[in-house]
């Protein structure tokens, strides 16, 4: 599989001061339309090769599936995402037909997780909602990546309580120290965006107190983050 994406860093959806110069009428996520979690598919891709792996690898009437998943998931890492959800050239799957093909087993619902993520990537807000709820991906980081791409295609589709519901079970949903980090900000400056300043500043709080690091710059600022929402004045 390939591994070009994982070393990149995640990228903070927006900067603070974007929030706050944001005029509410053009949300700060449509100003960086590519920034988006999932788009990397680093932590996804690489998580959901490993899952598949120890899952299927042991059983040989699974090994159509994963060949299957395999060459589905090099178009996904070179971003032909309409060549990964259809098929690869020679006559392979795409997620598509694998979803459907799998569908109630772990191939199946990884499948539809990726066909989700392929939409979202290709503006299709409604059927990337769909496969993704569809997907019932497990483990520390897959489930808060699916709430998090689902938070996305919602705002999108300016539906803003279900994009906010989304937001916050990708928060909550894991205990790396990453992925949660990232989620709690975005979720900060989603509260932000919605003039919530308390639910913001908790957000913010509860980032700087469960996963407190020197060495990262959001947890060195994460000061002026609760300042700005009413902490310590």
């Amino acid at each position: 599989m390939a591994k070009r994406k994982v070393t990149q860093t995640i990228e903070e959806p927006v900067q603070a001061q974007e929030v706050v110069a944001t005029a509410p009428s053009v949300p700060f996520w449509e100003k960086n339309p590519k920034i988006i979690l999932y788009s990397l598919g680093a932590v996804a891709a690489l998580l959901a090769g490993w899952w598949l792996y120890k899952t299927f690898v042991k059983e040989p009437q699974h090994k159509e599936a994963i060949a299957a998943m395999w060459r589905a998931e090099l178009q996904f890492e070179r971003d032909s995402f309409a060549s990964a959800l259809n098929g690869p050239a020679g006559g392979y799957e795409g997620f598509l037909s694998i979803a459907d093909n799998y569908s109630g087993t772990p191939a199946g619902s990884a499948a539809a997780y990726y066909a989700g993520i392929c939409y979202l990537q290709m503006g299709d807000m409604d059927n990337a909602i769909k496969y993704l709820e569809d997907s019932d991906v497990e483990g520390d980081v897959l489930p808060a990546l699916r709430y998090g791409a689902l938070g996305d295609a919602y705002s999108e589709k300016k539906d803003m309580d279900k994009a906010l519901s989304n937001y916050e079970k990708a928060a909550d949903a894991s205990s790396n120290e990453v992925i949660a980090s990232y989620f709690l900000k975005k979720l900060g400056l989603f509260y932000e965006y919605q003039n919530k300043p308390e639910e913001a500043r908790k957000a913010y709080e509860k980032l700087r107190t469960d996963y407190p690091s020197q060495t990262s710059q959001d947890w060195r600022e994460i000061e002026k983050y609760i300042y700005r929402n009413g902490g310590g004045k």
